[in-house]
């Protein structure tokens, strides 16, 4: 299948980089390059970093990326590692990192990659084909007490004790195999009144799966802070977040960033010697406009967080 990848809050987070002509950025996360390819054209003397999990994306990226191909640098990797990967390409310290955290319409659309609760496809749900976590593993090898805790936590589902129960059951008889049979088990699970409202009965199991197949909001909890530290003074970092937890997580780690005393209240005088390391260039997040809306409704959950390294 094609690669096909709308870039959500486009303009917004290439903006908000303060891109430098001379400078180097990371995009975190590849997916088709629509966000590298704006930032590449803005680049003369300066170098792009392609870190994405997915060898799909990479691939498309580097078609996409074409004519640019003296300045970018592409990696198969976790942003997670992002450290590690500067620290093989001899790189000390960037200008400006982006993180666009949703799945890509390319994973959503493809069935074989199991992302959709719309599509007959195995039970997978790997960002990196090379992980050896599915989901199926998830659905039919853990516990009940396990699925409940992550379907209630990662997806936020008031039922998420029935669903796991559910699950449980079934897969007594047989193991859970498509997602297409774990969403049929699902609104077995939902009452009917419920089911009826709002969104589908599945998607936020489907969310829960995800996220821990993929240790999605482990990997940005890690990866926040270390970001930072790889900045140059005035580099930005700049994420989209496409979900509560995530954006969650992304405001308290700026808060905690802004920071320059963690000492309890009661303490007479600092003895923390905490510096305060980011100013926080967006005191609410940036929103997709209502024109963005209209051409893409995946991007309706978008917020865009943006900090400066002091």
């Amino acid at each position: 299948m094609e690669f096909h990848h709308i870039s959500v809050l486009l303009n917004e987070a290439v903006e908000g980089l303060n891109i430098k002509e001379n400078g180097i950025y990371v995009d975190g996360t590849l997916g088709g390059a629509g966000h590298s390819l704006e930032i590449v054209k803005r680049l003369k003397g300066g170098k792009l970093i392609g870190i994405d999990q997915d060898l799909n994306a990479l691939q498309k990226a580097s078609q996409v990326l074409k004519d640019y191909e003296d300045k970018i640098i592409l990696v198969h990797n976790n942003y997670e590692n992002i450290d590690k990967v500067l620290l093989d390409l001899n790189i000390n310290k960037v200008d400006g990192i982006l993180l666009d955290l949703g799945v890509s319409s390319h994973q959503l659309d493809e069935e074989s990659r199991g992302f959709s609760h719309n599509k007959d496809a195995p039970l997978d749900m790997r960002m990196d084909n090379t992980n050896p976590l599915t989901a199926w593993e998830v659905i039919n090898k853990y516990s009940a007490k396990d699925l409940e805790e992550i379907i209630w936590k990662y997806g936020e589902e008031r039922w998420a004790k029935r669903i796991a129960e559910f699950i449980v059951n079934e897969r007594k008889i047989k193991p859970i195999d498509t997602t297409l049979e774990l969403v049929s088990v699902i609104k077995k699970a939902i009452p009917k009144a419920v089911r009826m409202e709002g969104h589908h009965p599945a998607k936020k199991t489907f969310q829960a799966v995800r996220i821990e197949v993929n240790r999605e909001l482990e990997v940005l909890q890690n990866s926040i802070s270390k970001m930072v530290k790889l900045l140059n003074s005035g580099g930005r970092l700049a994420i989209i977040t496409f979900h509560s937890l995530e954006d969650r997580i992304v405001k308290e780690a700026f808060k905690e960033l802004y920071k320059d005393c963690i000492c309890p209240p009661h303490f007479p005088e600092c003895k923390c010697n905490k510096v305060r390391e980011i100013e926080v260039i967006t005191r609410k997040p940036i929103q997709p406009s209502d024109e963005e809306l209209n051409n893409n409704p995946r991007s309706r959950s978008a917020k865009l967080r943006i900090a400066e390294k002091l």
